[in-house]
């Protein structure tokens, strides 16, 4: 049998990049049991509520929902238990050092598997206020529009 290759996203957090101002991002692996491999095989997974946090030098990664394998046993695993991340040492101080700072936190923006390997995207992220979040979909209206406009105007001198 060949081994997988490329790149297919299981689930995306589109929330995230509209509640966060993202900073840097990550890819890190994820420490999963055998069923939680085989429900992401499945498609199914959410990142709504998830985050990511440093606790005595690793990564870990909470609150995701990997439902429970249809086909599992008894021993199937915890939808939303705590999942150990994997990443180079220097990584997990810069991000530590960058989390400890006021208003900074770690959300997981995409999880996907990559040659064969369930990977998650953390990203180093900045709450929004409101007013922001506003004047964020504002702009990409007033851009949305203006695209409009220019591809309308195109049409008619053609």
């Amino acid at each position: 049998m060949p081994r997988e290759s490329g790149q297919k996203v299981v689930a995306t957090n589109r929330k995230a990049r509209h509640d966060y101002t993202i900073e840097d991002t990550y890819e890190a692996g994820i420490v999963l049991s055998g069923t939680e491999v085989k429900s992401l095989r499945q498609g199914r997974a959410s990142l709504v509520d998830g985050y990511a946090f440093v606790d005595g030098g690793e990564l870990w990664l909470d609150a995701v929902h990997i439902p429970e394998y249809t086909e599992g046993t008894w021993n199937n695993h915890a939808p939303r238990r705590k999942r150990k991340l994997l990443l180079h040492k220097h990584e997990i101080v810069k991000i530590s050092h960058k989390t400890k700072e006021g208003g900074y936190t770690l959300v997981p923006l995409s999880l996907y598997f990559k040659d064969g390997r369930a990977k998650v995207e953390l990203a180093i992220a900045k709450g929004k206020r409101e007013y922001d979040k506003r004047q964020a979909l504002r702009e990409r209206q007033d851009k949305r529009e203006a695209d409009r406009a220019i591809s309308s105007r195109k049409n008619l001198g053609e």
